[in-house]
């Protein structure tokens, strides 16, 4: 096992890679920006390096500024977290060359998963199925609206080469697809480096079903049971459970087979090692492949709290070249577990309220799990996502997790910026959330103000 780690990220993911690492007898390096220099993340580490300047560009997306923090701290590891460089093929490489380890899946499954288009194609040739699309980027107006003709109408427009929502936007006909796919492709472009794009069938409103993936580099390859993240706001979920109401207590049994068969068949098909999840819609009875996610997800510790698993005291181990001990037939669920993303927002119009944390008293219960990148007087700023923390709530049933999770929100205690905390407080209190009616469109048609 390594002696040394460098968590290339920030705030809690940082804070919780630190923990699980140290809890292993492994020390921890922190990297931050200027901005970052008195988050707990830093202070907590046994080691903290400046990267630079607050913009991700000059820190947390500098290569050779990480790879140089690992090498002057004798790093033998480096974790991304998830963002920044978490997907970075080229970033998992150059610490390959620099005798370094990249706690990840494999440079070369990343990079056939890079390619949304190309990702689709791969898994449909081993048999998963996908949402109905072009197999391809579709190189301009002309052609994406001979295909949509073909798929049929609303469909989807997707940047190929992204995620997390961006370059991504519906179009019910004609005349709005040719506005849409000139609007993605430009998104594409700005947030990517590449334009391309392709079209998949727009389901109005599907639910967002996503299967954790575990395996190490001998071929072993688990999945860790399914998540429901059906409660988007502009394709970015803020609301995270396990088990998704859709197969809890048995429900829905041959659906739930057939979702974790694809993913891990997808999984096998990238070539994948180490934590992944496998993302699908599912409407009408059907699961479809959206994606495959190299990294550990923001929303994991609903998986943790629910299996058992220790998902990055696993990722060490296989990165370390240990075989994967946990069988299929191990992994099994008890209980219930809600993960609500606390940003520092207007819970209303949703524009983001940086400033000091004047006030931050987290919740305490039983079942409760905060996950923070922050302390009282510490200062969100402007340069990064405005996520605060993860409040993770777990009970013997989903009817208990929710009331708990009411009790925790109702304690958290948040002064001298706004958060979405009275949103999450909705979302738990509409008759439609409680009975485990979810769908991507749930925010529109629900838990309004």
């Amino acid at each position: 096992m390594f002696k040394k780690l460098l968590i290339a990220n920030r705030g809690e993911i940082s804070r919780r890679i630190g923990v699980v690492a140290r809890g292993m007898g492994i020390s921890t390096v922190a990297v931050y920006s200027d901005a970052d220099a008195d988050l707990p993340f830093v202070k907590e580490a046994d080691e903290a390096v400046r990267l630079g300047p607050a913009p991700a560009k000059d820190s947390y997306l500098n290569v050779p500024a990480i790879l140089e923090a690992a090498k002057k701290t004798g790093a033998q590891a480096v974790h991304p977290g998830y963002g920044f460089v978490s997907e970075n093929a080229e970033f998992a490489r150059a610490c390959t060359e620099a005798g370094i380890t990249f706690v990840g899946p494999p440079p070369e499954a990343m990079l056939r998963m890079k390619d949304k288009s190309q990702a689709r194609k791969l898994v449909a040739a081993a048999g998963v199925p996908v949402v109905p699309g072009t197999e391809d980027v579709v190189p301009d107006v002309a052609s994406s609206l001979a295909a949509a003709e073909r798929i049929g109408y609303p469909v989807l427009c997707k940047a190929a080469g992204g995620g997390g929502g961006i370059g991504m936007a519906a179009a019910k006909d004609p005349a709005e697809l040719e506005k849409v796919f000139r609007q993605c492709t430009d998104r594409a472009k700005a947030a990517f480096g590449r334009e391309g794009v392709y079209l998949e069938r727009y389901f109005p409103a599907p639910r967002h079903i996503e299967v954790q993936i575990l395996g190490d580099h001998q071929g072993h390859l688990i999945h860790g049971l399914e998540r429901e993240c059906s409660i988007q706001r502009r394709h970015q979920k803020v609301v995270e459970e396990a088990p998704s109401p859709l197969f809890a207590d048995g429900k829905n049994a041959d659906v739930a087979q057939k979702l974790f068969t694809a993913a891990v068949t997808a999984a096998k098909a990238f070539g994948y090692a180490n934590a992944g999840t496998v993302e699908f819609l599912y409407s009408d009875g059907n699961v479809y492949f959206i994606e495959m996610n190299a990294r550990l997800q923001v929303e994991h510790p609903v998986t943790e709290l629910t299996t058992g698993l220790d998902l990055i005291g696993w990722q060490l181990r296989i990165a370390a070249g240990e075989q994967l001990t946990v069988r299929q037939e191990d992994v099994k669920r008890k209980g219930a577990a809600l993960e609500f993303r606390i940003y520092a927002e207007d819970p209303v119009k949703f524009f983001p309220s940086p400033g000091p944390l004047k006030v931050y008293v987290p919740p305490q219960g039983e079942g409760v799990r905060l996950d923070s990148g922050y302390a009282e007087g510490n200062t969100v700023t402007p340069n990064y996502d405005p996520m605060i923390a993860k409040l993770i709530v777990s009970g013997d049933s989903r009817a208990q997790a929710i009331e708990r999770s009411i009790a925790a929100l109702e304690q958290f205690r948040v002064e001298g910026i706004k958060t979405n905390i009275p949103l999450h407080l909705r979302i738990l209190k509409d008759p439609a959330f409680a009975e485990g009616r979810l769908d991507t469109r749930f925010l529109e048609n629900h838990a309004k103000p």
